[in-house]
């Protein structure tokens, strides 16, 4: 068998036209992660090392968070990035250990629907979080003063 009869090492690749999402998921992921530790460990040194610690941690805590703008949209980018990335992340296992394309795109759809769900659902939650809501003359003295001013 000579030289001239084996296949080269390595074939031109073949370039595809239109946007390479695979590069594009790769890069979330990295950007996504970074700016994921610095909004959770944030998260956790506000509510954990900050005033009375965990044990300050109450309705009336997280009330106050709420409403403040800067906090809403800190809990929400880490709401959103940490679903996009955790699903993002599922769709590659998905790829990488299910065989039949059609049972793939089934469980990548089912999971970017459940990432879109949960991050309408807290978002909703987030922005329209309501401490007032139901309060009534059974209701703890702090939060009718708190409702009523």
């Amino acid at each position: 068998m000579s030289a001239d009869t084996l296949a080269a090492p390595r074939t031109p690749a073949v370039h595809k036209k239109g946007t390479n999402w695979e590069k594009w998921g790769w890069i979330y992921m990295r950007v996504s992660g970074v700016l994921l530790i610095v909004l959770i460990f944030g998260h956790l040194f506000v509510n954990l090392m900050l005033g009375e610690g965990i044990h300050g941690l109450d309705f009336a805590f997280v009330a106050g968070k709420f409403a403040s703008p800067f906090w809403q949209w800190w809990d929400v980018l880490m709401l959103w990035l940490a679903l996009i990335h955790g699903a993002n992340g599922m769709r590659t296992i998905v790829n990488d250990y299910v065989t039949g394309p059609r049972t793939r795109t089934v469980l990548v759809w089912m999971l970017w629907l459940a990432a879109a769900f949960l991050i309408v659902l807290g978002t909703l939650v987030v922005f329209t979080f309501d401490p007032c809501l139901g309060v009534d003359s059974s209701t703890t003295d702090w939060l009718i003063e708190m409702c009523a001013g």
